[in-house]
């Protein structure tokens, strides 16, 4: 393989190849189009610009995830460098097995893997934690930014000169202010010092950029200017990007529902045994309903109890054990090969400080008795399907907490109600790869490793809250906003938020198609 076109391609890409790695992409035999792709998915992973055969190994995960992506024939022609690569003998044999050992060779591993576990209980916390907090968020933010392109000649507030210069800078939003003149004007701030960007109103686009720009996130600017202030002529967000959408070997499928709101007298039950019903092969569809081995339910399992004010009359069900242990009663119906997988949402008795821990044992007893249940925190990020060829879904939960705070504070978001199109609000805290950006948005523990950081890149995207149902793509990221099981309430019909009722998404994930039923 020509070493000078790979050397061309880094040099492009603004990459650093490690000279062992480049001998051993020359040993290919001329399938120039694949290590070029193998280079992408590995630089887009791990946002470095240093590619070294180490970060290969340390990502081999990833790794294995690209080479599946490619044509069976490219697969073929690569596998020796799987090995020199250091990845096991067993995935490199998967060209090679007879059709007795193929289906040992794609057995699920782990159908349900968690892969955050965030929650410390009982700890007090200070003012130093919430530092560390920040700190440790601005850093990891910061690593996200530092390889994108067009951050050209980035350097630290401390080091722009008194000489009108361009620069790129990647700093915290601590401020956001329109002048008399209306251009938007930040104040940011990085670990070594403060300075002012200002975006001119009659830059449309970019100032459309910066109208959604969140208080509190890390921000690439791109800008011209001096130490006294820098105008802005782009601004860059941290934005996640898969650069495909991955298939699995094996035809199963995932549905998704939240907010049942069980134990409310507005609880939809009649509907909700008509869905369990569809699972459990009693209704049309038979044949495609056997094909759902995962059930996610993205928080508000139940009503709760205490949760505003006189809900007592709203209630059915009046006691939070008797609410848990009915509404397991009901899981419980469901075909056992079907992994029922909860997180916590605002009614179900645990601490609205995220991250949420699981469910109260005390309370809770009889979901943990089921043995196909499996519960999470929120936000919590899972992994499914991984087979030993396939390195199976990674699915970001979140029940949506912070989602009418950024509705009712982003222009952009306010002007089209986005409290009825979540899968804006959704989109909106991708883009800034954080889950609740701006502090006051939730409340938050304060973790040396903020929970909100959406580190891995998620394949799903599921969130539950604004009672919408809706599904999109965004960046190649499937986007999944839940309904409800729960009729409209006051609250909702207060401020004309107008839910959807009992649509269960279901995405089979060997094709990706994406059917939504409707049991309403």
């Amino acid at each position: 393989m020509d070493t000078k076109e790979i050397l061309r391609y880094c040099i492009e890409k603004g990459l650093l190849l490690d000279k062992g790695l480049l001998s051993l992409f020359s040993e290919e035999g001329g399938d120039i189009e694949s290590i070029k792709l193998i280079i992408e998915n590995i630089r887009a992973y791990t946002q470095k610009k240093i590619i070294t055969k180490e970060l290969f190994y340390q990502n081999k995960e990833k790794v294995i995830q690209g080479f599946s992506t490619l044509p069976k024939e490219n697969q073929r022609k690569l596998e020796k460098l799987k090995i020199n690569l250091g990845l096991s003998i067993e995935i490199s044999k998967e060209f090679y097995i007879g059709p007795k050992e193929e289906i040992k060779a794609q057995e699920v591993l782990d159908p349900v893997k968690i892969m955050s576990v965030n929650c410390v209980l009982g700890k007090k916390f200070g003012v130093e934690d919430f530092i560390t907090h920040f700190r440790g968020r601005f850093n990891e933010m910061k690593g996200f930014l530092q390889a994108h392109p067009a951050l050209e000649n980035l350097v630290s507030i401390d080091k722009i000169s008194g000489v009108r210069q361009g620069v790129s800078i990647i700093g915290i939003v601590y401020d956001k202010r329109a002048t008399k003149n209306k251009n938007i004007i930040f104040d940011v701030e990085d670990s070594t010092g403060i300075t002012k960007v200002l975006v001119n109103k009659d830059k449309e686009e970019l100032y459309k950029k910066a109208e959604e720009v969140a208080l509190d996130s890390v921000i690439g600017f791109k800008c011209s200017g001096n130490k006294e202030i820098l105008f802005a002529n782009d601004i860059i967000f941290p934005e996640p990007m898969l650069l495909e959408r991955k298939k699995a070997p094996v035809e199963e499928c995932a549905a998704f529902i939240g907010d049942l709101h069980f134990g409310s007298k507005k609880f939809m039950k009649e509907n909700f045994l008509r869905f369990i019903d569809y699972l459990n092969g009693k209704l049309p569809g038979e044949i495609e309903a056997k094909k759902i081995k995962y059930l996610f339910i993205v928080g508000d399992l139940i009503t709760g109890v205490g949760n505003y004010p006189n809900q007592e009359k709203d209630l059915e069900i009046v006691d939070l054990e008797d609410q848990f242990s009915e509404i397991a009663e009901v899981l419980g119906t469901i075909r056992k090969d079907i992994k029922i997988i909860i997180s916590p949402g605002n009614h179900e008795g645990v601490r609205l400080m995220e991250p949420q821990p699981l469910f109260d044992e005390k309370y809770a007893w009889a979901l943990y008795d089921l043995d196909n249940v499996i519960l999470t925190e929120n936000p919590s990020n899972i992994k499914i399907a991984s087979t030993k060829t396939f390195p199976g879904f990674n699915v970001l939960l979140y029940h949506g907490f912070s989602y009418p705070y950024y509705a009712n504070n982003v222009s952009t978001l306010m002007k089209i109600k986005a409290m009825n199109s979540p899968e804006k609000i959704m989109q909106y805290v991708l883009k800034h790869r954080h889950l609740a950006p701006t502090h006051g948005s939730v409340q938050y523990f304060p973790c040396a490793k903020d929970v909100h950081v959406i580190r891995e890149i998620p394949d799903i995207f599921a969130s539950g809250h604004t009672h919408k149902s809706s599904i999109v793509y965004f960046n190649n990221i499937l986007v999944v906003s839940c309904s409800t099981w729960e009729e409209m309430t006051p609250y909702q019909e207060k401020f004309g938020n107008i839910p959807d009722h009992c649509k269960v998404p279901v995405i089979n994930l060997k094709t990706r198609e994406v059917k939504i039923l409707d049991f309403e």
